[in-house]
């Protein structure tokens, strides 16, 4: 898969309107992240967590603009760990999120954290929100113990009130310090039937494939948002890094 660096930004009231692709550019210097930067490169967005408290920075590399999260250590989740926001770009049927991300040297993986995905709905389904097929659903990722992963997913037929967990083959191992490319795919389900999709490719391997979801119970949402998320946790500090990391994301870009 070619992966490409847009150089542009989709003001939100286009976004609303414009059918995918959409690209996210990363505007300016390299350099710190702030709320304006923000707010440029990311329209639409009601919430962050990350950019205030100075976590979050451009650096640029191998051609690449990236964006850089720095994880606090003994903490977690977006608010205190790492960062996270969902900017909206309009509802589609299906919808496939690419980017490019690299670990830092010695990452300390510790029990997991989550990365970016994909979400609709009129809520914010994750944090133990359970889906209920008329709120919402969200398709992330997490890394693992030791550098496992896994597709973990907020759905409507989910088992708890925490997302359901799709692990990567066992031989999988997110690597350190070199990139890899990731996509995630997700196609909705016709209301009263399971035939939505999902899928998870990391280097073009296709790691997690299920053709019988049910994200919905209603035809009011659809996908509907680019969940940029990526800490450690887990709910407890246990899960929390124990020394200095950060993890890079370049050539993000949402299409069909």
């Amino acid at each position: 898969m070619r992966i490409i660096l847009f150089l542009f930004w989709v003001p939100w009231s286009s976004a609303l309107r414009a059918d995918l692709p959409l690209g996210v550019s990363l505007a300016g210097d390299p350099g710190p992240y702030t709320i304006k930067r923000w707010k440029n490169d990311w329209p639409g967005c009601k919430f962050e967590g990350g950019i205030a408290q100075g976590r979050v920075a451009v650096v640029e590399s191998d051609a690449l603009k990236w964006l850089r999260v720095n994880f606090a250590v003994g903490e977690i989740g977006p608010e205190q760990g790492g960062a996270g926001w969902r900017m909206p770009f309009g509802k589609h049927e299906k919808a496939e999120l690419s980017y490019t991300l690299r670990f830092s040297k010695d990452f300390d993986f510790v029990k997991g954290g989550k990365l970016p995905g994909l979400c609709g709905g009129p809520d914010n389904v994750s944090g133990g929100r359970r889906a209920t097929g008329t709120n919402g659903f969200s398709a992330r990722l997490m890394w693992r113990k030791d550098g496992r992963g896994e597709a973990y997913i907020y759905h409507k037929n989910q088992k708890g009130d925490y997302g359901d967990s799709f692990a990567f083959p066992a031989a999988f191992r997110f690597p350190t310090e070199t990139p890899v490319k990731v996509r995630i795919a997700v196609t909705m389900n016709a209301v009263g039937k399971r035939d939505g999709t999902l899928r998870v490719w990391i280097d073009e391997k296709l790691l997690v494939e299920r053709t019988a979801m049910e994200w919905r119970t209603v035809d009011s949402f659809g996908v509907d948002g680019l969940y940029f998320e990526t800490f450690h946790g887990g709910g407890d500090a246990s899960w929390a890094p124990t020394r200095a990391c950060w993890a890079e994301f370049a050539a993000m870009k949402v299409g069909r």
